[in-house]
């Protein structure tokens, strides 16, 4: 008699989280072609389950999104991280934005988390400051080899990146990759040039 309700339960757990990776693959998904403007309820739709199974899983949409986006920007500080390794810092930190961008172009709720800073839990959070805290090596580095126009900081960085994100949001940018031509004049216009270059306004 007592072996009946363990037995039993197992199948349910397994449910469970078949139910929750149908619903973060979903969002993932979702989130990518939608943004963040997307709702539980389209998450939902695409996953084929009820609302409500979501909504046991995931109360809102900022812990679905933590769940959805943690990997992937865990994925872009571990880029950040590897081009720690490479000697030429400025090469560096260009193959990184390049990368991270690259990745950001196929997915559009992933650059709005990249910009909305205040967006999600811990884990974005904890994603964010390693990303961060690797541009201001590189950042630094760069600078003692002589390589970075005077004036330039990690804080830059997310402006820059949103500068590319704006890019990215022109009808032109769906039938070519027109992110790279301007992500390339804005590297140019970091290095500090043969010669020197004036440093950057405040």
């Amino acid at each position: 008699m007592s072996s009946r309700p363990t037995g039993a339960a197992r199948p349910l757990r397994r449910d469970a989280e078949d139910n929750r990776r149908r619903v973060v693959q979903a969002a993932r998904e979702v989130f990518a072609a939608r943004g963040l403007q997307a709702t539980l309820n389209d998450v939902a739709h695409h996953a084929g389950l009820g609302v409500g199974t979501v909504y046991r899983r995931f109360p809102d949409k900022e812990t679905l999104a933590d769940a959805v986006f943690a990997d992937e920007l865990d994925e872009i500080a571990a880029m950040a991280r590897e081009a720690l390794d490479e000697d030429d810092a400025f090469a560096a930190l260009a193959g990184f934005l390049e990368r991270a961008l690259e990745r950001a172009s196929r997915n559009r709720a992933l650059r709005e988390v990249m910009e909305r800073a205040e967006f999600g839990g811990e884990g974005l959070g904890r994603a964010r400051l390693e990303i961060a805290g690797h541009c201001e090596t590189l950042i630094d580095r760069a600078r003692s080899q002589g390589a970075l126009r005077e004036g330039l900081t990690a804080a830059d960085i997310p402006p820059i990146a949103a500068m590319i994100n704006a890019v990215l949001a022109l009808p032109e940018s769906a039938s070519r990759p027109l992110w790279r031509r301007y992500l390339a004049v804005v590297l140019d216009g970091l290095r500090a040039g043969e010669g020197g270059r004036p440093p950057l306004p405040d």
